[in-house]
């Protein structure tokens, strides 16, 4: 019992410390030692050397690629003003009587080309901002809109999404990211639904009490600047890209790449593997880097410096994917010590089958460390071989394991910790007390509805 209590108090800390802005790149080895600390007779520098780093490691070896242009794909998106031009041009098309609706589709569209969410926030939030002023909405429903636009439902269920938590799972379940594609659509759709039916009653409610775009706010927020128009290429050129990744993802995860001779693969020097393992990621890395080699054609006279370009978002990967990886090195240790298996048990008695299993698993996991992704790797390298063994045994698809993963981690990892939310509300200039009850609704009681539905429609009818 003391070392689950060792377990608690970190996990504790974790999310306390977090929440103050104080980096998990220092926590998680931190508070690993304080779990380890309550495990007596556990070794603190052979669970740090032996345990947290290959853990971290592998984590970056993995999963660096994707993080990497992925982060040069926004940046370049940005850069050229090819993002700015798709959010202006949805914006403009549904008008300030539907801003909220607006807002959350130039999201979408953005997020689900392969933009990270950090460069759609500050991308699209002068453009709600300016929006929402007209409109008299007020101003701390803006980070609710851009959540359910860029965090819930191009995240985890639409299929294709080259998002990394869809990806994650692809090489323990031997999938691709069009995991169950009917199963996201219909979960997508529940997110959708349920965000904006909050977002509407939100926005009535503050017409019934005539609430404008500066109520509740201090400061002149009437100077504020209006969105910084940067000028960028026609509409087809801006949207080639993003189009681009979709198609060529599937092309390569459906077609091009199984059609390939790959029995190499079971040769130790390439990990003894197969293409099932590593098709998921293939197909995304292929597919941005393809989308890259677009925009920079397209757009290269509107690229100022295309090196800078490069190099800040090869630099802006590196923090991103470090936080991930130190998470995941905390999981590590905390699935490695006696107290973990009362955890195990705990999980294996929550009742419901194994879609339910997996999904309590890996949601807890990620609200705890406040990353869907981080929690994710930690249920999958704890638990996933036995959920896939089960899901076997008991004839459910693989691809559903897949997507009710995904979604899972994409409901409690958006708490008040989570690093997309502290961002979101620092860019809005919107204090947590007034802007999170929403962001709240949006990103983490609609998924966690859509993860729900998708459990019950899988037990009916199985993955579609």
């Amino acid at each position: 019992m003391l070392s689950l209590a060792g377990i608690l108090l970190a996990l504790g800390l974790l999310i306390a410390l977090s929440y103050r802005g104080v980096s998990v790149i220092v926590l998680s080895p931190a508070m690993a030692f304080v779990a380890a600390l309550f495990a007596v007779g556990t070794p603190l520098l052979a669970t740090y050397t032996q345990v947290f780093m290959p853990a971290a490691g592998d984590f970056f070896i993995r999963f660096f690629p994707l993080f990497l242009l992925g982060a040069i794909f926004g940046r370049l998106m940005e850069d050229s003003g090819a993002a700015g031009v798709i959010a202006r041009t949805i914006v403009s098309r549904f008008g300030a009587g539907r801003a909220a609706l607006a807002v959350v589709l130039s999201c979408a569209a953005l997020t689900y080309g392969g933009v990270s969410l950090f460069v759609v926030a500050f991308a699209v939030f002068p453009v709600a901002a300016a929006l929402f002023r007209v409109a008299e909405i007020p101003k701390r429903l803006i980070p609710a809109a851009i959540a359910l636009g860029a965090f819930t439902f191009t995240m985890t269920a639409l299929p294709g999404t080259p998002a990394i938590q869809n990806a994650i799972p692809t090489p323990y379940f031997g999938t691709t990211p069009f995991a169950a594609p009917g199963l996201g659509i219909v979960a997508a759709l529940v997110m959708f639904g349920f965000g904006q039916f909050w977002l509407g009653l939100r926005i009535a409610n503050a017409r019934a009490r005539k609430q404008g775009y500066t109520d509740g706010l201090e400061g002149d927020v009437a100077e504020e600047a209006a969105a910084p128009h940067k000028e960028g290429p026609s509409l087809p050129l801006s949207a080639a890209p993003v189009l681009v990744v979709l198609i060529a993802n599937y092309a390569f995860s459906a077609h091009l790449l199984p059609a390939l001779d790959t029995g190499y693969l079971a040769q130790e020097r390439y990990g003894a593997t197969t293409l099932p393992s590593v098709l998921g990621l293939w197909s995304v890395t292929l597919a941005l880097c393809a989308a890259i080699l677009v925009l920079v054609a397209t757009s290269w006279r509107r690229l100022a410096e295309p090196d800078r370009s490069l190099s800040e978002g090869a630099a802006a990967s590196v923090i991103p994917i470090v936080n991930t990886a130190s998470l995941v090195g905390f999981g590590a240790v905390v699935a490695s010590l006696p107290a973990f298996a009362l955890v195990r048990e705990w999980i294996d008695g929550v009742g419901g089958g194994v879609l339910v299993s997996l999904a309590v698993s890996s949601s807890v996991l990620a609200g705890l460390t406040g990353s869907a992704s981080g929690g994710m790797v930690i249920a999958l390298d704890a638990l996933g071989a036995e959920y896939l063994a089960l899901a076997l045994e008991s004839g459910i698809d693989p691809a559903v394991l897949h997507r009710v993963v995904a979604l899972a981690t994409g409901g409690l990892d958006t708490l008040p910790h989570n690093g997309a939310v502290v961002t979101l509300l620092a860019l809005s200039g919107i204090s947590h007390a007034r802007g999170y009850g929403d962001i709240f609704m949006v990103a983490v009681v609609g998924p966690v509805l859509a993860t729900l539905v998708v459990i019950v429609l899988a037990g009916m009818f199985g993955g579609f």
